[in-house]
């Protein structure tokens, strides 16, 4: 039998209403955030905020030498999203636009979800273009893609001084041929964004205009000998040094690790990566899996390995499949750095065209945890510096930054020593405590702090209210007593 209690169902429906207000207004900074995880992606410390304008009119400038924070909407299925920054620019110095994309942690991404940066001219022409895209993989990890403004008597279009556009598009996928029946849309969620604008002089003398002829093409031999602790960073500017050896370092599913290492001008970088073993032998079915021989689980391409030059320019991709047993991928063969490499026809051949510090950026696949099992993965990093140092070009001016396109004593130090990581403070775009801020942390930027604000002030005023709700009810109570005896 239900046993209604008239005199304190009406005091009891409101403390429970104010109460539920109560809980409302707590958890609602909780929904300033998209579903799933932003990317933990350390941005540099001087990391300046920019709004992208769907067009080109009242687009905001982006400076050489300047590092941008920014965001892009999801384009709906199939469709695409553009933002529009503004360069202004001389006639002599070739500009670089690097763009990184941060997918949050547990998104849903597509086959030919990504990203393209190009750079414009004011009459719309198309100075430089590249993308980037998920790919086979369909992992929710960084994307970076670059263009540039080139400049020089050899140019034709692009080369005068005056107004130019980086435009940010982001693609989503539809159905691609690649589709499988059980791919689920792209997540609707905004990304944020990394910009990163450097300028590179020109030259005081006109060179040569052909790249040098590779010589040996084999691989060299990755590093032997004991393996040295060094944690990666979660971005480009806390990325880890490392020198010439064998390092080792744990990677969690779902996450990704920069790394950095000091290549001089006639020096040729090799890297091998393994990904660590024991981890069971799969769980039948589990997410992302491929059929593996023996019945044996796997998940496709699911240690991606990508290289940078020093102006975050894609130089190589490579990836491995992973079932629980150790793998590893190397990287193809780069050749020595020359400046002349960018008259190259290849893009992995061209990328390699001026001195400085590379990137490594490593990472696993979110279903290397559902089939194998939640934890850190194990991995060893071989990385070989050879060739003899020379001198670079005679430039004609200062790059932005002004450390951007060379290697020096210093950097060597720091690449002997470890420099860099996510609570380092040296090294380029290196971190000092509260200043930068991750992605994570600036999930849902000024709205969310806006959120909270506002959720801090409902709470306490709905606890003031059901507070003295409590008072009045426990006053009339009293009387009652008084008036009865």
């Amino acid at each position: 039998m239900t046993r209604h209690r008239a005199g304190r169902r009406t005091v009891a429906g409101a403390g429970a209403a104010l109460l539920g207000a109560v809980w409302c207004a707590t958890a609602l900074p909780g929904t300033a955030h998209a579903a799933e995880t932003p990317q933990p992606y350390a941005f540099a410390d001087d990391v300046r905020t920019v709004v992208g304008t769907p067009s080109s009119t009242g687009s905001r400038a982006l400076t050489p030498g300047s590092t941008y924070r920014s965001s892009i909407k999801h384009p709906g299925a199939g469709g695409t999203t553009q933002l529009y920054y503004r360069l202004e620019l001389g006639a002599k110095d070739n500009v670089y636009v690097s763009a990184t994309a941060l997918p949050g942690l547990g998104s849903d991404v597509g086959f030919a979800d990504g990203i393209q940066v190009s750079v414009e001219d004011a009459n719309g022409f198309d100075c430089d273009s590249g993308s980037a895209r998920f790919g086979a993989s369909r992992s929710p990890r960084p994307l970076t893609a670059s263009a540039l403004r080139a400049a020089g008597p050899d140019e034709s279009r692009c080369a005068a001084a005056g107004t130019y556009y980086v435009v940010v598009e982001r693609t989503a996928s539809s159905r691609s041929s690649m589709s499988s029946a059980t791919d689920q849309p792209s997540t609707p969620e905004s990304w944020d964004l990394e910009l990163h604008v450097t300028s590179e002089p020109g030259l005081t003398r006109r060179g040569a205009t052909t790249p040098p002829p590779t010589g040996d093409s084999g691989t060299p031999s990755p590093p032997a000998g004991p393996v040295r602790p060094r944690a990666g960073g979660s971005s480009f500017s806390t990325a880890k040094a490392l020198d010439q050896g064998v390092w080792g370092d744990r990677v969690e599913p779902g996450h990704t690790r920069y790394y950095r290492v000091p290549v001089d001008w006639g020096q040729r970088l090799s890297a091998t990566i393994e990904v660590g073993g024991g981890r069971g032998g799969g769980l039948p079915g589990g997410a992302g899996a491929g059929g593996g021989s023996g019945g044996r689980e796997y998940v496709t391409s699911a240690l991606v390995v990508s290289v940078f030059n020093p102006a975050r320019g894609p130089v190589e991709d490579m990836d491995t499949a992973y079932d629980g047993r150790q793998k590893s991928t190397a990287l193809p063969p780069l050749p020595p750095v020359a400046y002349e490499n960018r008259y190259a026809p290849i893009d992995r051949l061209a990328g390699v065209r001026f001195a400085g510090w590379y990137y490594l950026a490593v990472s696993l696949d979110p279903d290397v945890g559902a089939q194998f099992g939640e934890g850190a993965v194990g991995l060893t990093l071989r990385v070989g510096v050879s060739g003899q140092r020379r001198a670079g070009p005679a430039y004609a001016g200062a790059a932005r930054p002004a450390d951007a396109f060379g290697v020096t004593g210093r950097d060597g130090a720091t690449a002997r020593g470890g420099g860099g990581g996510d609570d380092a403070s040296d090294g380029p775009g290196a971190r000092e405590p509260g200043r930068g801020g991750t992605a994570a942390e600036g999930a849902g930027g000024d709205g969310a702090m806006k959120v909270l604000a506002a959720a801090g002030i409902g709470t306490g005023t709905v606890l003031v209210a059901v507070l003295g709700v409590w008072t009045l009810v426990g006053r009339r109570r009293a009387v009652g007593r008084r008036a009865s005896v």
